[in-house]
């Protein structure tokens, strides 16, 4: 049971790290230095180090703000499809560094593709949201997004397989609903 847990905090993680990596690592840091999750053993462990915290914490306040301007929000998820889903991966793989190398192994090629299909999806919602002009639904998209990731990363350790089962359907239900909306917007341009 204890790889599964492994499997599954490991996948959570990578799923958090495909929506903000830079939010994910911050968090994750200040919730271990609060005593919030249990401590992360293993590699992972660097990252309740005050420089890896203020670092991430930095580069996620940039990211917010880069995903309030519309244009430059999708340029920025444009840009993190080459960052994000390796860094899932890794974030995958250092979690679960302390299990056999089958469960590393297995927590690095499934962290890579959930970071992709949350990355993915999220690409997704940002062209998406970029097509109206109102900042509004910019900065209600990026709260959203910094509270999934906080929720993942409090509760994944107290409730990983429970955690892990509400992300992929909220991603699920997220796919659907970019689908729709792209196929809104594509009747309303060719109209």
């Amino acid at each position: 049971m204890g790889s599964l847990i492994a499997l599954a905090q490991s996948l959570g993680l990578a799923y958090a790290g495909g929506i903000s990596l830079y939010a994910t690592v911050a968090l994750l840091g200040i919730f271990e230095r609060w005593g919030w999750i249990a401590a992360v053993d293993g590699p992972l462990a660097a990252a309740r180090s005050p420089w890896v915290i203020g670092v991430a914490f930095t580069l996620a306040v940039v990211e917010f703000g880069a995903t309030l301007v519309p244009g430059i929000a999708s340029a920025w998820e444009a840009v993190h499809s080459l960052i994000r889903p390796p860094a899932a991966a890794a974030l995958a793989v250092l979690l679960a560094w302390h299990g056999d190398a089958t469960l590393v192994l297995t927590a690095g090629l499934l962290g890579g593709a959930v970071g992709l299909a949350t990355h993915a999806t999220k690409l997704g919602v940002r062209v998406a949201i970029d097509t109206s002009p109102e900042p509004v639904t910019n900065f209600g998209a990026s709260v959203a997004e910094l509270g999934m990731v906080a929720g993942i990363v409090l509760f994944l350790w107290t409730h990983p397989f429970v955690t892990f089962a509400v992300a992929v359907a909220l991603m699920v239900a997220l796919l659907f609903a970019v689908r729709s909306v792209w196929r809104t917007i594509r009747r309303a341009l060719t109209a």
